[in-house]
């Protein structure tokens, strides 16, 4: 009996940030080892179910660069990186998307669905709700940066009760354009101002963001994260992380969140509890 009760406590404990939460748009922006472990992704579609039934409004970007890697070494495909950015050539970008928004959307799509929400995948070329241009044509071929947002297209989604699963695909600017590969997390961040998230939620292979004794620090405001940019506490692969946390802050959204996905339930514990259980960054 006693374990119900601390069941039923867990739950009265988690119904302040429920009715906090509902009906409000919380954007994830999936990888990591949550997109790739099997037992992690069923935690994950979990909990997507779950937000989705106490009535927030989840709404997925993807990556998938180890899968495109993967695909290109099975193709003896060259792959190239420059300042940690996959340089993009038009045989690069068949595959990228092949594996984005076909092999990688779709089995998202499928697991959310086959446990009973109701998800629809799309690419930033459906409707053209992703512009992008090269980010330096030269350098990284077809890797592009995003120009605009059609802010509609995923609030219509989200109005008929859909979990959108974006995947980073945009669509070029010019006519027959073969489009662009999008950082996932940036791809994230543009998506979540436009459309006027409350949260973004980064799933990392990390806690959180580290200081310099390797402790996890559980808020930051952007100054703090730019001070420790500047003396390089925040460095490597986290740097491009927080910088996508600052566009979605600086573009309006409330609070950016990087969390461990390596964490079963991760995403609950981080919305639902008063501690949580990453490192949020604030205005």
């Amino acid at each position: 009996m006693q374990a119900k009760i601390e069941t039923v406590k867990t739950l009265l404990d988690a119904l302040p940030f429920i009715r906090e939460f509902r009906k409000e748009i919380v954007v994830i922006k999936y990888g990591g080892s949550a997109q790739t472990s099997p037992q992690l992704k069923e935690k994950f579609a979990e909990d997507i179910l779950l937000m989705y039934l106490v009535g927030i409004k989840p709404v997925i970007v993807h990556g998938g660069g180890k899968k495109i890697t993967d695909m290109l070494d099975a193709l003896k495909i060259k792959t190239e990186f420059i300042d940690g950015q996959r340089v993009t050539t038009k045989e690069t970008m068949r595959i990228a998307e092949m594996i984005l928004s076909g092999e990688i959307n779709k089995e998202i799509v499928s697991l959310l669905n086959s446990h009973g929400a109701k998800a629809i995948g799309i690419s930033g070329k459906d409707a053209h709700f992703i512009s992008a241009r090269a980010k330096d044509f030269s350098k990284w071929g077809l890797t592009g940066n995003i120009t605009n947002v059609k802010a509609e297209v995923i609030s219509n989604l989200i109005k008929e009760n859909f979990v959108p699963v974006i995947a980073p695909i945009a669509a070029g600017e010019e006519m027959g354009h073969p489009g662009y590969n999008i950082n996932a997390d940036l791809c994230a961040s543009y998506v979540a101002k436009a459309i006027g998230a409350n949260k973004i939620i980064f799933l990392t292979d990390t806690e959180g963001v580290l200081n310099s004794e390797k402790q996890l620090l559980s808020t930051l405001t952007k100054d703090e994260v730019k001070l420790l940019k500047d003396n390089g506490t925040i460095h490597g692969g986290m740097v491009p992380k927080v910088d996508a946390c600052l566009e979605a802050i600086d573009g309006g959204v409330q609070k950016a969140h990087i969390i461990d996905g390596r964490l079963e339930h991760s995403m609950l514990l981080e919305l639902f509890t008063s501690e949580g259980v990453g490192t949020q960054i604030v205005k």
